[in-house]
């Protein structure tokens, strides 16, 4: 056997063997690539990656409501389950149980253990810790404070006016209450400084306890013969009994309590369902914002409608006693023109009787006669002048008076 031949036979099993080495390696990628497209169809069926961290479809508000677990706030109750269940929460302002005498102890104990046997209805225990919000007490010392201070400046006033008039008695009585008002308003800024210090710090918490009373419409019957107002009626009216029960049991414990509104309700469940933001997003600021308002308030109609018709009333008025001004300036000077020419033609007539019988009179007669005639001619006229002269003074000053809009009676004329 020649070399060669032995050469070729080595090169023929390589190319067999690289060939079945390649054909093993296709056959394990293709078994893995099933393994994983098999594991991985098992896992979309549990979590699809077209849902994780998305919604398939809109949200909508039937959705949300179904995510809160209620209908409604209404009438200081929560409504639930399409109104098969009303609830209404009291607050409890608690007792400091640490700080009392053995009986004191044993009389709440009692009390409360009387406070379990008199419920005919089942109840829940609620409590929710907050964040405590010191704004609303830190601005109301301020506006506090602020007060108290314009009040002891008008005193030191008061205290100045006395000793300026000799009424000792008087200022030193203004003093003592100056003094004592001091007292109480360094205090109080001391308080409001405090307070505005604990302000700060934000784990600063507040523990409080409800106890949830709950009815169910199924308590009185079928629903079906009633309206949704009528249900809400019912259940109001059965509610407050219990709550008012509730309250009156509790008292013997010396624990108060107190039924929440609808915006404390609101406000409840708003913390509840948003712990992390509630510190910084607070529901009452959003109300105080009226982030609910679908319109902006303003004047009413009827209210606006009898303004415009009272202005232009006003309008009308002033333009008619104008133009009446006007007019009775023109009627004015007619009739003085009309007196004027009368007076005029009866002076001329007059002194042509005196000429007539200028011959009958004497020299110093006639002179006399005709000065006397010009002269009561003249008289008059500066009479005349005057009184027009005083009545528009008084024109003037009478529209001055006024404070409405100036009719200038003598521009007018001219």
């Amino acid at each position: 056997m020649s070399v060669v031949n032995l050469l070729n036979i080595i090169i023929i099993l390589l190319v067999f063997l690289i060939f079945g080495l390649g054909v093993t390696y296709f056959v394990l990628v293709v078994k893995d690539k099933t393994k994983k497209d098999a594991t991985k169809k098992v896992d979309s069926k549990k979590t699809p990656e077209s849902t994780v961290g998305k919604f398939k479809e809109n949200l909508s508000v039937e959705s949300i409501y179904k995510f809160m677990e209620f209908d409604e706030i209404k009438d200081n109750m929560i409504i639930r389950k399409n109104r098969e269940q009303y609830v209404m929460v009291i607050q409890c302002q608690g007792v400091n149980y640490d700080l009392m005498s053995e009986e004191e102890k044993i009389a709440v104990e009692e009390g409360f253990v009387q406070f379990l046997n008199t419920l005919r209805f089942p109840i829940q225990l609620y409590i929710q810790t907050r964040s405590l919000n010191l704004k609303d007490i830190v601005d109301e010392y301020k506006d506090r404070i602020k007060s108290m201070e314009e009040e002891i400046e008008n005193l030191k006033l008061k205290q100045k006016e006395a000793e300026i008039k000799g009424n000792s008695d008087l200022a030193q009585k203004i003093a003592y209450q100056i003094r004592r008002k001091q007292n109480v308003f360094e205090y109080g800024a001391d308080i409001s400084e405090y307070v505005g210090r604990m302000s700060l710090n934000k784990n600063v918490l507040q523990q409080k306890t409800y106890i949830i009373v709950s009815y169910f419409t199924s308590e009185f019957g079928s629903t079906s013969t009633y309206s949704n107002e009528e249900i809400d009626n019912i259940c109001f009216s059965e509610l407050y009994t219990r709550t008012q029960s509730v309250i009156r049991s509790l008292a013997a414990s010396e624990v108060g309590g107190k039924i929440l509104d609808s915006e404390e309700l609101a406000e409840l469940l708003y913390i509840a369902y948003n712990r992390d933001d509630s510190e910084l997003l607070q529901l009452s600021k959003a109300l105080d914002a009226q982030y609910d308002a679908l319109y902006s308030t303003s004047k009413d109609v009827l209210i606006k409608k009898q303004e415009k018709l009272q202005e232009e009333i006003d309008e009308k008025s002033v333009e008619l006693a104008t133009q009446s001004i006007m007019e009775a300036d023109k009627i004015r000077k007619e009739k003085k023109q009309k007196e004027e020419e009368e007076k005029r033609i009866i002076e001329e007539r007059a002194l042509e009787f005196i000429e007539q019988y200028k011959n009958q009179m004497d020299d110093d007669l006639y002179k006399e006669t005709k000065n006397v005639i010009s002269g009561k001619s003249k008289k008059a006229k500066e009479t005349k002048e005057n009184a027009n002269e005083t009545v528009e003074e008084k024109d003037n000053s009478s529209t001055v008076k006024r404070g409405r809009r100036k009719l200038n009676t003598n521009k007018i004329a001219k």
